[in-house]
């Protein structure tokens, strides 16, 4: 079938069946309000989450009444920070009130994978992260599916596996990488609850809320919930729950064709695509301030255009990074006040929805459904012709991010441009081998703790010199996915280096974080909006993934960068394995 008939059929059938997009959440408290600006704008603690993660002691309206009852009785309407503070002694508890004592029923103390890892250090450690899960694992009480109207906390029926730190709630693309580690300790039945209740997210909203709060109602996260059923899958043969998933996943994936997709020409022929947006021009709650004072001086229009776009680079899950700045001739921006995600069609999510389009197709054969099999096998193949017509980049032998307003691709070095060959998402094998011959010549292979997120430092999170878990485990990935021997012996060497750095900051600080510094030994990351957390969800899946794929071969000795193989040699930036 051809490809512009293909997709008119299929974006016409999406129109038909659209899925209900929820109003933002409503709430005068949790999400929009006097009450919220004014609490947030008293800064009465480091972290605006703080206050939205709050529990009402009284009805809503109650507590809305009585602020306007506060404010009324202030010259200019404005109470100093003590009133406040008193305020919300009185009419509000402190967060993590909503969940109840809880250890997973499911955790042992000797899962197999412990077993394939030879080196006893990090045999001991592993040990460790197994035993996070009990920490990070939370139950909600009744008591938010009773009286919801109390809570930002979307309630959930089975328990969950936060990230850790400041985030007190399931957020969607963090568990892909909690669930495989859950799946390798064995907590099958913890990994299930949460995908059910992922599941019963998409029944609700018609996609994955950001995170489990009513502040995030209008905006979702990488859609990793069709990889976690396929991970479950693979680990149980759950035919049951695949079967009851089904509907659910195309729920989900038809809300991002219909509200994330764009057209894009090339050489005449129109591509469907994916990009993350988000039209609601307010401040995010949870980062209230932050979001005022960089809209500050800007015309009305242009803050809530800006404000739009952060919550799309919230969306991303990279919050924030220069690969997402285009200054108002489409050229690269410099600054946060940049950001124009409305302006990028992302080779990772597009890499992503081509791993799920032909996920779903296998889900249908095996369930025997020739005719959703070849839907999706459709869907698929018309992915990998628009990806390598629109982000593949024949003169640099790799993937890159297409810019809607000048319609070029964007030439900058991050990990996602490499994000197909996670995916698999590519017609020949010799992409791939130009995709490593990229890599080992983009200087990012030059530092010893990790491959940084982008050779630029913003001073954003999502950039140098930070590099974040789950991107070294779907280039780890990908590499060794690859046929050569190089790219295998490529792959190895960056889960040894990443190891290594997890290892020493476990030495360090006895804790696992949410990021690390590619230029210091164990140390962790920073920059952003708010300081480094540990926990860490998705840190202990990635970690406990390349124990078990590597553990044979995997060592913690300090010496050097520690590598198990070679001699590492960096020359003008290349990567050489003797």
């Amino acid at each position: 079938m051809d490809r512009v008939i293909f997709w008119t059929s299929c974006l016409a059938f999406l129109h038909v069946c659209r899925c209900a997009f929820p109003a933002p959440c409503d709430s005068e408290i949790y999400c929009t309000g006097e009450l919220l600006r004014q609490v947030q704008m008293a800064k009465l603690f480091d972290d605006d989450k703080y206050f939205v993660d709050m529990k009402l002691k009284a009805a809503p309206d109650e507590v809305l009444s009585a602020f306007r009852n506060l404010t009324s009785g202030t010259p200019g309407g404005t109470p100093e920070p003590s009133r406040i503070r008193e305020f919300l002694a009185a009419f509000f508890e402190e967060p993590g009130t909503e969940f109840e004592r809880w250890t997973p029923p499911d955790w042992h103390d000797k899962p197999q994978f412990l077993s394939r890892v030879s080196d006893v250090g990090l045999r001991s450690w592993a040990e460790k992260l197994h035993s996070l899960w009990k920490s990070l694992g939370r139950k909600i009480r009744a008591d938010v599916r009773d009286r919801p109207e109390l809570y930002s906390q979307i309630y959930s029926p089975h328990p969950v596996i936060v990230p850790g730190g400041r985030f007190r709630e399931l957020y969607y693309w963090d568990s892909y990488w909690a669930i495989n580690g859950l799946l390798l300790s064995e907590m099958r039945e913890t990994a299930r609850g949460m995908i059910r209740n992922f599941l019963d997210l998409v029944d609700r909203y018609g996609f994955v809320p950001n995170g489990g709060r009513v502040y995030y109602e209008r905006r979702s996260q990488p859609p990793f919930l069709t990889l976690m059923v396929e991970s479950y899958y693979r680990a149980t043969g759950d035919r049951e729950l695949l079967s009851a998933a089904m509907p659910i996943l195309e729920r989900e994936y038809s809300f991002w064709m219909q509200n994330r997709s764009v057209t894009v020409e090339k050489n005449g022929t129109v591509h469907v695509l994916n990009q993350y947006r988000v039209q609601v021009g307010e401040p995010r709650p949870e980062s209230y301030t932050d979001d005022l004072e960089l809209a500050e001086g800007l015309t009305e229009g242009a803050q809530e255009s800006l404000w739009a776009e952060l919550k799309a680079g919230a969306e991303s899950g990279w919050d924030y990074s220069s690969r997402w700045f285009v200054d108002g001739n489409g050229g690269n921006g410099d600054t946060l006040k940049d950001t124009r995600l409305s302006h990028i069609v992302p080779t990772d999510l597009n890499a992503l929805l081509c791993r799920s389009e032909r996920t779903l197709a296998r889900f249908y054969g095996i369930l025997g459904d020739a005719a959703g099999a070849e839907r999706f096998g459709q869907a698929q193949r018309a992915r990998l012709q628009a990806v390598e017509a629109v982000l593949w980049d024949p003169e640099r032998g790799v993937w890159l991010d297409h810019n809607l307003l000048t319609n070029t691709r964007h030439p900058a070095f991050y990990p996602s441009n490499l994000a197909p060959l996670w995916a698999q998402c590519l017609s020949q094998p010799a992409m791939g081998e130009r995709a490593l011959k990229y890599l080992q010549e983009s200087g990012a292979l030059q530092y010893p703790n990790g491959v940084p997120t982008s050779l630029k430092n913003s001073g954003q999170q999502w950039d140098l010199p930070n590099a974040w878990p789950p991107l070294q485990h779907m280039l780890i990935e990908g590499l060794w996915r690859l046929p050569s021997e190089k790219a295998k012996e490529v792959a190895f060497d960056l889960a040894q280096r990443w190891i290594s750095t997890n290892w020493k900051a476990y030495l360090k600080y006895e804790a696992m974080f949410e990021k690390y510094d590619v230029t210091g030994d164990g140390k962790p990351g920073g920059g952003g909006e708010y300081e480094v957390q540990l926990g860490f969800g998705w840190t202990n899946g990635v970690a406990l993934q390349l124990l078990d794929q590597f553990g044979d071969r995997l060592i913690s000795a300090s010496a050097g960068l520690g590598f198990s193989f070679g001699v590492v040699v960096f020359c003008g930036g290349l990567l050489a394995v003797l």
